[in-house]
């Protein structure tokens, strides 16, 4: 009963912060075709800097490897250094173009430019208010995703479907960025105005059909139903929706 009125807290908690952040990162922008060689992210999910970056890699419906660099972390941290010079989070390296990039509003500006060829759209854009909401908006999900905690990392790293702004997929991210488990992020974000609300609470009534062809589509297709957050994991086979589901099983797996 305690962990369940936990989940609940931290489930509305999660809800405050993507309404901090005016809940950017839920809808596609611009679907983009995936790049050859995949984009890799290291990432502290907690940090505001890097909740916009992948704000905008939801709005441009891009995949990328998350390697999980909490504060206090041993796993990713050294090898970002290696990378970049420096521990600084976020680091964009993109090996299509040769890319390594620090600074929030610099990758955005990429990722934009980059796979969409056009500038950043307003709603995405740096404001001078935007750091001290994004602090709130972190201390809304009382800083979680944001120190490292003792963990066994898999062999291979995992697969979470997700958009930044579902509050219960932040709740899977904030676990797997404090285990430091690598996985690839693959972006569901919501590709018309009619996917709008929960998955099983829509603002259009009746059965669900996702535009055809699109990401959406081949899940629905694969699953039955198109629901975030959803964890595969290679090195066991499973595959889970459900929030508090995928926590308990982390927890056990790997925590």
């Amino acid at each position: 009963m305690f962990n369940r009125l936990a989940h609940h807290a931290n489930v509305l908690g999660s809800v405050a912060t993507s309404s901090l952040t005016a809940w950017r990162g839920c809808l596609v922008v611009n679907s983009v075709p995936q790049p050859e060689q995949p984009l890799v992210l290291y990432d502290m999910e907690g940090c505001s800097y890097c909740r916009r970056v992948r704000e905008a890699l939801t709005a441009l419906n891009l995949d990328v490897e998350i390697r999980p660099c909490p504060k206090g972390g041993r796993v990713f941290r050294a090898e970002a250094e290696t990378i970049g010079g420096k521990q600084q989070f976020p680091l964009l390296v993109d090996q299509n173009a040769g890319t390594v990039m620090y600074e929030s509003e610099d990758i955005v500006k990429y990722l934009f430019h980059e796979y969409a060829g056009r500038s950043v759209p307003k709603y995405y854009r740096s404001r001078s208010w935007q750091p001290a909401l994004g602090s709130m908006a972190s201390a809304a999900s009382a800083l979680r995703g944001m120190r490292a905690s003792a963990g066994r990392q898999p062999e291979q790293p995992l697969h979470l479907w997700s958009f930044e702004g579902s509050p219960f997929s932040r709740l899977v991210r904030e676990k797997l960025c404090e285990l430091e488990t690598p996985y690839t992020l693959h972006n569901l974000g919501k590709e018309h105005w009619t996917e709008i609300g929960p998955a099983k609470q829509r603002i259009k009534p009746g059965p669900y059909t996702p535009a055809p062809g699109g990401k959406r589509d081949a899940f629905f297709k694969a699953h039955g139903r198109v629901q975030v957050p959803y964890l595969e994991d290679p090195n066991s086979g499973e595959g889970l929706f459900e929030s508090a589901r995928i926590l308990d099983y982390l927890n056990a797996e790997y925590g």
